[in-house]
């Protein structure tokens, strides 16, 4: 297979799918000529300030509560390996490889845009750790999301220096041994890199990515599963009709409504209960007839959300910032021992415009993930309350729990139960947890983002609503089987076509662990949602 063409990273041309490329497909990556340089004029400049013995946070001062430490010229490059040894505190499982990859890819773009003053070698290593699949083990556990990712990126930053532990060809081994097997050169950490390589929102924003992929595809399966619903409790398309939706014009309302009508076009089962004097009802349930504003809704706030990381993806997060472009070498002089901080007056003909800021703080992206996991929730509890009328013979006109011998067999029944318990297990899962702060650092720190925790769990809610959904795509299958030799509308077909293929009708009572399993994969590998694509 022909190799991709390497990404040339400059620091501001990441997109969602240029993401999805390199941590899930393994495109190569290398540092741009024009980041190079950017970062090399921001380096010199710090150089020459720590020669100077100017005084700057965490170059030669402790961080956080220990700012107004002073550290001497001869412990610089000690100060650097030691802030990452003592952050290295994460706990709990490690990310997987495509969490990791995202993680390090997204670290070597915020130091590329030449903003913090590390050399250009330090993004070259990551890179080449990146496209040798050198995977640092990076506890899930241990950020506030404030002043960084900083426990998870320290796991990641120790590798580089040949310490931590690393992943190389699936076995796990020290990070010194994985980075000579893939023959990469460790660092010693110069002025600033130490600092550099723990403040940011990096693992926030790569488990963030990553779930937006999957609830995307979630979205697209939803319209899926509730056209096959639809069908299977013959229920009426006219609460999507078009003019509806432009009285109350949402993008995500509209672009569901449109979907429904197209999955159920040419449905003989719709055609079958068109005469409204052998059909009493006159409308349909709220889990049928307000599906493309639910739905939707879940559109609009995934929309959000891939703004907000769109925009994370290409920025600057690192503290303090170096902005080194336009200024000459005489702004060093006068400097030695001056201290620059946040709360003198930058003047660039006198001072280096050194900044210390809060790009470090995780709250816009806490506050999408927990919007992400709110929707991903709503959406599993609308696929949940149609699983129970599929399965409730006194809504659903089929037989009780879908079984051809009910009483003796409970079909569906227990297929019902874990979907609701997956819901209810999301409800608890889905409180947010960016309004929760807790602060560290001796009171330094004292408002956090808890953001890493907010992409934790959107992650298990990610995988319940893929079980639900699997649960009421076989549910309906099940329940269309029922109403054969009528066939569903064009995109029921083509869902029922592919969960037969892994999942056959239910005649008897049968353990449903292992269909649950095998369609929640269809689900998962976006094989649902491309129904909509045809």
């Amino acid at each position: 297979m022909k190799r991709a063409k390497p990404l040339e990273l400059t620091g501001e041309n990441l997109t969602t799918e240029l993401f999805a490329q390199i941590t899930l497909n393994r495109r190569p990556v290398r540092l741009a000529a024009s980041a190079k340089r950017a970062m090399q004029r921001s380096n010199n400049f710090v150089r020459k300030l720590a020669d100077n013995d100017a005084v700057i946070y965490g170059v030669n001062t402790g961080v956080g509560k220990l700012s107004d430490s002073r550290i001497s010229r001869d412990d610089l490059r000690h100060l650097q390996l030691n802030i990452i040894r003592s952050h290295a505190c994460g706990v709990g499982e490690p990310l997987d490889e495509a969490e990791t990859r995202g993680v390090m890819l997204l670290r070597a773009n915020v130091l590329a845009r030449g903003y913090s003053g590390v050399r250009p070698i330090v993004v070259e290593t990551l890179l080449k750790m990146l496209n040798r699949n050198v995977l640092p083990v990076i506890p899930c556990r241990g950020s506030v999301g404030a002043s960084g990712d900083l426990a998870p990126l320290a796991h990641l930053a120790l590798v580089l220096v040949g310490e931590g532990e690393a992943e190389l060809e699936g076995k796990q081994m020290s990070g010194k041994t994985a980075m000579k097997r893939a023959k990469i050169p460790t660092l010693q950490l110069e002025a600033k890199e130490g600092i550099s390589l723990v403040n940011g929102t990096q693992v926030m924003l790569a488990l963030g990515l990553l779930a937006l992929r999957r609830c995307e595809i979630l979205a697209d399966t939803a319209d899926v599963a509730g056209a096959l619903s639809l069908d299977g409790l013959r229920g009426t398309p006219t609460a999507f009709d078009p003019r509806i939706h432009a009285l109350r014009p949402f993008d995500g309302q509209r672009l569901v409504a449109k979907n429904l009508m197209r999955l159920i076009h040419g449905s003989e089962i719709r055609e079958s209960h068109r005469d409204e004097s052998k059909d009493p009802r006159v409308q349909d349930p709220y889990t049928l007839r307000c599906m493309p504003q639910v739905h939707g809704a879940v559109r609009d706030a995934l929309a959000y959300a891939r703004h907000v990381f769109e925009i994370e993806m290409n920025s600057v997060t690192d503290n303090p910032l170096i902005f080194a472009d336009g200024l000459k070498g005489s702004w060093v002089k006068g400097l030695k021992g001056k201290s620059v901080s946040a709360h003198q007056p930058i003047n660039p003909s006198t001072h280096p415009p050194i900044l210390s800021g809060g790009n470090f703080h995780g709250q816009p992206l806490a506050t999408a993930l927990d919007l992400m996991a709110i929707a991903m929730t709503q959406l599993g509890g609308i696929s949940e309350r149609r699983i129970e009328r599929l399965t409730n013979s006194d809504y659903s006109g089929l037989p009780a729990f879908l079984s051809e011998h009910s009483g003796l067999e409970s079909g569906f029944m227990m297929a019902q139960v874990t979907a609701a318990a997956l819901v209810s297990e999301n409800k608890t899962l889905a409180h947010p947890a960016s309004v929760d702060s807790i602060p560290t650092s001796a009171n330094k720190e004292d408002y956090v983002s808890m953001g890493v925790t907010a992409a934790l769990k959107l992650k298990q809610i990610v995988r319940n609503v893929e079980t639900i959904l699997a649960i009421e795509l076989l549910a309906a299958s099940q329940a269309v089987d029922f109403l054969e030799p009528l066939k569903p509308g064009v995109g029921g077909r083509a869902a029922h076509r592919l969960v037969r293929s892994v999942s056959p009708p239910l005649k008897k009572d049968r353990a449903l662990a292992k269909d649950i399993e095998a369609v929640m994969r269809l689900v998962s590998e976006g094989k649902i949602a491309n129904v909509l694509a045809t």
